[in-house]
């Protein structure tokens, strides 16, 4: 099943032109046909959920669901019955049978974002499924079978985190074996022309606001900026300038004033006169 780069962009969403937006497609393109588990690195905010949805979409499990889950978000307490599920009166509170994200997501997808978050004791029994589509819900003695497709993501150095014995070698090497390493915002500044145009559209129009655009120095004056946050801070920076500046064109000067911090300096600039924020 060979995939063609282009279409699979414009189905997935994934916006950009610059080599490593174009890197990351061809990557998803090899590897979503392919029945193997992924995972995709990168920092925050860089759209690691958007990939595992592309690759999904472009799996032969499409018509299938895509179970996502934040390890990172689910107490360390009841992660293991949130994925594998529990028997009824297993521990309190449990009132009855309940299947985990697995069980659900059995014939499908599970993307499991912040997977560097998971406790250890977890982490057993993740390898045990990736290897051979086993597990136990808790309380339950009986061994239940899953098929699923597992993609995984994290911001953290798992390799520094099985040093510090914080992640498991062996269920690090079993994920790592394809991986999509998400370039940040900053080594992709040609891509943000596009991302503002998408985002201030799609704001825009479901907000019913007037959109004049952003003028190319504003534009110019963003692709300077540092963006920690990546492409999620580019987006909610878009929506809350687009707010401020209600039916206005964006200039290079409200671009800063709203962006404050964060630009490399400027020699020309002095740094003693007071700034306008």
């Amino acid at each position: 099943m060979i995939i063609d780069v282009d279409r699979l962009q414009k189905q997935s969403g994934i916006i950009g032109t610059s080599d490593g937006i174009r890197q990351v497609l061809e990557m998803i393109a090899q590897v979503a046909p392919v029945d193997i588990s992924v995972l995709i690195t990168g920092e925050s905010g860089v759209g690691k959920e958007v990939v595992a949805k592309a690759i999904h979409k472009a799996s032969k499990r499409s018509n299938e669901s895509l179970v996502v889950v934040n390890c990172g978000a689910i107490p360390v307490g009841i992660i293991e019955s949130e994925l594998f599920g529990h028997k009824k009166g297993s521990f309190t509170g449990a009132g009855e049978d309940r299947k985990g994200y697995f069980e659900e997501g059995n014939k499908g997808t599970i993307f499991l974002d912040e997977i560097g978050e998971t406790p250890l004791e977890t982490q057993v029994k993740l390898l045990r499924v990736l290897e051979s589509g086993e597990f136990m819900r808790v309380g339950e003695a009986k061994t239940r079978k899953t098929d699923i497709r597992i993609i995984t993501a994290t911001n953290k150095d798992l390799g520094d985190l099985v040093k510090k014995e914080q992640f498991r070698q062996d269920l690090y090497y079993r994920l790592k074996t394809v991986t999509v390493d998400l370039p940040g915002l900053r080594d992709r500044v040609e891509d943000i022309g596009a991302l503002v145009e998408r985002f201030a559209l799609e704001f825009t129009r479901s907000n019913d606001i007037l959109y004049r655009g952003f003028i190319p120095d504003a534009i110019r004056m963003m692709k300077q900026y540092e963006w920690p946050g990546n492409v999620r801070e580019l987006k909610n920076f878009v929506e809350k300038i687009l707010v401020l500046e209600k039916g206005e064109r964006i200039t290079a000067e409200m671009v800063k004033n709203n962006l404050g911090d964060g630009f490399p300096p400027n020699p020309m600039e002095n740094r003693a006169l007071p700034v306008v924020v």
